[in-house]
């Protein structure tokens, strides 16, 4: 809308009132303002939202809002957000904003400062079958009670495991942004297969054994297999175990992959630990489906 003065609304007003006519209005403007025949006057609209305005207000002009502007996070809405939340705690802010007809930035407010709420993501872990909860709760107290009986079980435990690494990275473009005038048409091209390398290491309190990566003499990814986890074993554990004499019948822990039971790759484990072995159907049973009992798992999960 064009910007016009006090006095030049004001006497618009006036004039509609006398004429009640537009096109009088118009008239009577140039003349009194002297604009000339093509001279700028007020649209039919300008002069009605006037007269509006000066019927509810008392002035034509819009009056601007003064103190601060009401809040809509009142103990109704803020309750109404809370029911809503607690029985669809996965709805989306839109949605739940939809559901109580409040702006998403009110919803946040609420959620945020009223409620004191926070968006916690989902975690995703590894079903359990219905016997693995005893299996798992055997093991845990057979290790109580090793700790019992030998305080220094835990200083002499290795636990062990493989992780693979997929080696052309990973892009999340939900995250990814490029600000530009123009789209730059960005790619990111990866195989239909990653490829990937497995790495394998031992850990106690007392340090590391790897990481080994399973690689032929070309640095080419290698399957891991029964005979080459042997081999990893007689070339690279055992030489390593030298360096912690201070480790007097170590035990040595590695979860149920058929490469680890196999009737050879057991018979290496026991060459170097005996009968201090915690793997499947072993001297301590590993419970199936137990990654998060391993120690090597969980520092995986925090690269």
């Amino acid at each position: 809308m064009d910007q016009w003065n006090g006095q030049q609304s004001a006497f618009a007003i006036k004039m509609f009132y006398k004429n009640n006519d537009s096109l009088e209005v118009s008239q009577e403007f140039r003349r009194f303002f002297n604009s000339g025949r093509h001279g700028r006057v007020p649209s039919k609209h300008a002069i009605k939202t006037w007269i509006k305005n000066s019927e509810e207000t008392g002035s034509a002009l819009k009056k601007k809002p003064t103190g601060r502007p009401r809040s809509a996070r009142t103990p109704q809405n803020i309750e109404a957000v809370r029911v809503s939340v607690l029985r669809s705690p996965r709805r989306s802010v839109r949605k739940l904003a939809a559901a109580v007809r409040l702006s998403r930035e009110c919803v946040r407010r609420i959620l945020h400062v009223d409620l004191k709420f926070h968006p916690y993501k989902l975690q995703i872990v590894q079903e359990l079958k219905e016997n693995d909860h005893q299996l798992r709760l055997e093991f845990c107290q057979q290790i109580t009670t090793n700790t019992n009986e030998d305080n220094e079980f835990l200083d002499k435990l290795w636990m062990s495991d493989e992780a693979h690494f997929h080696l052309t990275g990973y892009v999340n473009k939900q995250n990814c942004r490029y600000w530009a005038d123009s789209n730059p048409e960005e790619v990111h091209e990866r195989p239909l297969h990653s490829s990937k390398v497995t790495v394998w290491c031992a850990v106690s309190s007392h340090g590391v054994i790897g990481p080994y990566f399973f690689e032929n003499e070309e640095r080419i990814t290698i399957t891991v297999t029964s005979d080459r986890y042997v081999e990893t074993l007689q070339s690279f554990v055992a030489p390593a175990l030298n360096s912690f004499p201070q480790l007097h019948e170590a035990w040595f822990q590695q979860d149920g992959a058929t490469l680890h039971t196999e009737r050879q790759s057991m018979a290496a484990v026991r060459e170097f630990f005996g009968n201090r072995v915690i793997s499947r159907f072993d001297d301590i049973p590993w419970p199936p489906r137990s990654p998060d009992l391993s120690v090597c798992d969980f520092l995986v999960g925090l690269l």
